[in-house]
């Protein structure tokens, strides 16, 4: 099981300057929209000490759970052209293992929480239109 991915249209992230250079995959763009997230769950009290670059796309890093978890930015080689991208919360909710801690961790809350955040930053900005909610990856 995995969240839905949030498919989302907007001429506001387009590939930025020198992100090519960031780029682990050619491609793989989308960090416009992962600085934009950072600032928006900063402004919500979240912890967000770094976005980066993955293999597949960009990674959000949230800070202050016993596990890993953090927001998955995908855009492709099209981004200037569709303008389309997709962002989904790492994990389902649900028990997740702890290596920090040796022991399991309800997800549950933390985890529908975020992707409400989520959801009301990306469906309450008037520049970005919200395509859908798929369980499959939309792109490609």
């Amino acid at each position: 099981m995995s969240m839905p991915h949030i498919h989302i249209k907007s001429a506001k992230f387009p590939i930025l300057p020198g992100e090519d250079e960031e780029l682990i995959n050619e491609g793989t763009y989308g960090w416009a929209l992962a600085q934009y997230l950072e600032a928006q769950l900063k402004a919500r009290g979240y912890d967000v000490p770094f976005v980066c670059c993955e293999d597949w796309g960009w990674w959000v890093q949230l800070e202050g759970q016993p596990y890993a978890l953090g927001l998955c930015v995908y855009a492709l080689e099209d981004l200037d052209t569709t303008h389309e991208l997709c962002v989904t919360v790492s994990h389902p909710p649900g028990k997740r293992w702890s290596w920090r801690k040796f022991r399991f961790f309800d997800s549950t809350e933390r985890v529908k929480r975020l992707d409400a955040d989520l959801r009301d930053i990306l469906d309450s900005d008037p520049e970005v239109e919200i395509l859908g909610y798929p369980e499959e990856f939309p792109l490609g």
